[in-house]
């Protein structure tokens, strides 16, 4: 089974991409940033004459072309001026989560052979200090912040070097040379957040990036006067396309987050158009809205309910290709009023679309958002593939999929429903690494993804990772995604990973969501002294029990949990258990855990022999 998008894209590099949009736009406000309790704007021009003169201090540092530079960084404006700078001067760029450790950092320093780097601040630029003696080929280190004793120089510093003997001549010399770097010369290396084994560094083209900028820019209307909340890792391939080379390309204002945690607070501030994230976060808003709800007395939930109701029949409408009418359009006009506009003010009042990628998204949850007026494009990629394979559009939008492959991409599931796809997007291959590259690619190009899904009249529908399915020891094979996605629905689950592969029957870990647990045993006048103590209460396991047996009430029975893991924290970044887009790494999981994750099966297999003596 296959299905392709438009036709490719002409081969092109983000050096071009970035120019044509500094000529053809120049807004005020390129750029964001929030300064003295409010946002400030930079413009095209300042940028680019920000890039020019640090791309410039970059060679009389003696970095050059074909050179790599990392950079380590949370979302901000230099973060953007760096990786510019860097490709215009035929640099290749490896970009580094910020939450990772010093070890994890070397290693990939090393692998790339980087031999500058940018880092943010004191903590980042202590990371490195640590382990510079260990990267032999490290010449420069430069701070964004001031860090003098830390660093070499500051990004000031050397863009005050560049700007020294400025002319027309070296100008025009700078952007030819930075306008003659070929479409296929790697543009930047970014390492797999690795949820299972030692990270890849992933080889990307220009032209890798570049069509995927071009073929994904048709799929959401762009007027050149949007803005964009940037707080997805730009480290990560999914913001660095779609927050910050697809934006800047459409002329849309790129407003960076102080943090995530501060993003419900920025999405007022900046009121923006258009915002990319990963499920986790519509995930806690559904949360939230729910919770709002319960707790607001009787009429309130009462009113919220209705509401609900309404809003899903009219989305039924529009999703069968209808346009609602008569009686439930005006009840669908009166809980906009009554509950759905205040949803909407919380993100600004202004919101276009959300775009949801990198883990899959409830179904449930897209069409909340959707009923409500909020629509959520959802798309699918890797790394690998820079990244958009299929995503949603306002033209072809079908909830329970990733839509329609983008223009330029080729997609066909394989015989044993593995999704292979194949065009412009696909990478160079793994650095240091042609084996993996070879496993990875195969003679015909086709890349081989790793997850499991289905074609449905062109739509593509992914059902799993290949190798998250489960298989128990008496051979049924469990599709864990979908069952943890509806789990992950109920207002007392945080977080959910299913177990059970070899193992006679499935079993699933529960990070309960304590705010509501712990309103639940006061209302039911139970005493404890921590969360420990709570979650070995057979109370709080038979209520949490419930509620995961509630939401699964529709799967097989060889798919529902048999015993169920309760945790008293949430997984952490910084303990190895998410990947910095919040994806569970189910081997750290299966580690971490073990002496829970034993004991359900080891007390299984307790009561299935106190069972026998008994029927004996």
């Amino acid at each position: 089974m296959e299905a392709r998008g438009g036709p490719r894209p002409a081969p092109g590099t983000l050096n071009k991409l970035f120019f044509d949009a500094v000529s053809q736009y120049n807004r005020p406000d390129a750029l964001q940033v929030r300064t003295g309790g409010a946002y400030k704007p930079i413009s095209h021009n300042e940028v680019a004459s920000r890039v020019r003169r640090a791309a410039r201090g970059l060679q009389l540092l003696g970095i050059k072309r074909g050179d790599r530079v990392g950079i380590l960084s949370e979302n901000r404006p230099e973060w953007a001026i760096a990786d510019y700078a860097a490709l215009t001067t035929g640099l290749t760029d490896v970009p580094i989560y910020p939450t990772l450790p010093a070890g994890q950092i070397a290693y990939m320093l090393r692998d790339a052979g980087a031999v500058a780097i940018f880092v943010s601040n004191r903590t980042q630029a202590e990371k490195v200090k640590e382990i510079r003696g260990q990267l032999p080929a490290l010449r420069t280190v430069i701070g964004f912040d001031d860090t003098p004793g830390l660093t070499d120089m500051s990004i000031a510093e050397l863009e005050r070097r560049g700007a020294q003997g400025e002319t027309d001549e070296t100008t025009a010399r700078y952007r030819a040379e930075a306008l003659s770097v070929k479409p296929d010369d790697i543009a930047t290396i970014i390492y797999t957040s690795g949820t299972t084994g030692e990270p890849k560094g992933v080889m990307l083209s220009h032209d890798n990036i570049y069509s995927n900028v071009a073929a994904s820019r048709t799929a959401i209307p762009f007027g050149g006067s949007d803005t964009a909340l940037s707080f997805l890792p730009l480290s990560h391939i999914f913001e660095r396309m779609g927050g910050h080379y697809m934006m800047w390309a459409t002329g849309t204002s790129i407003a960076y987050a102080e943090s995530i945690d501060t993003v419900p607070i920025n999405l007022v501030e900046v009121r923006p158009t258009l915002v990319l994230s990963v499920p986790r976060l519509y995930e806690k808003m559904y949360a939230r809205i729910l919770e709002t709800a319960l707790t607001g007395g009787f009429l309130k939930k009462r009113i919220f309910f209705w509401a609900r109701d309404v809003a899903e029949r009219w989305a039924n409408e529009k999703l069968a290709g209808k346009e609602p009418g008569g009686l439930l359009a005006r009840q669908y006009g009166i809980a906009q009023k009554l509950v759905f506009s205040k949803l909407k003010a919380r993100t600004g009042g202004r919101l276009r679309y959300f775009v949801s990628g990198g883990a899959p998204l409830s179904s449930e949850i897209n069409k909340f958002f959707f009923a409500a007026g909020l629509e959520i494009l959802e798309g699918y990629g890797l790394t690998e593939t820079s990244p958009v394979i299929a995503v949603n559009t306002p033209a072809n939008f079908r909830i329970g999929t990733v839509g329609k492959p983008i223009d330029g991409v080729e997609v066909k599931i394989a015989a044993d429903g593995e999704i292979l796809t194949r065009g412009p997007h696909v990478m160079k291959g793994y650095i240091n690494k042609p084996d993996a590259t070879r496993e990875a690619i195969d003679p015909d190009g086709w890349f081989h993804t790793g997850d499991i899904g289905e074609l449905r009249e062109g739509f593509l529908a992914i059902t799993d990772r290949k190798k998250d399915i489960i298989v128990t020891a008496g051979g049924k094979k469990i599709a864990p995604q979908p069952l943890e996605n509806k789990v992950k629905t109920n207002k007392y689950v945080a977080q959910a990973v299913m177990l059970g592969d070899k193992r006679k029957f499935p079993s699933i870990l529960i990070v309960p969501n304590f705010d509501q647990l712990e309103k639940w045993a006061m209302r039911h006048n139970i005493i404890w002294t921590d969360r420990a103590q709570l979650l070995r209460m057979p109370t709080i396991h038979a209520k949490m029990e419930q509620e995961v047996n509630k939401e699964l009430a529709g799967a097989a029975h060889f798919e529902v949990p048999k015993k169920i893991g309760l945790l008293e924290h949430d997984f952490s970044i910084e303990r190895g258990e998410l990947t910095p887009t919040q994806k569970v790494k189910r081997r750290a999981i299966d580690k971490h855990y073990k002496t829970l994750i034993d004991s359900l099966y080891a007390e299984a297999e307790r009561t299935a022999i106190t069972d026998s003596h008994a029927i004996s």
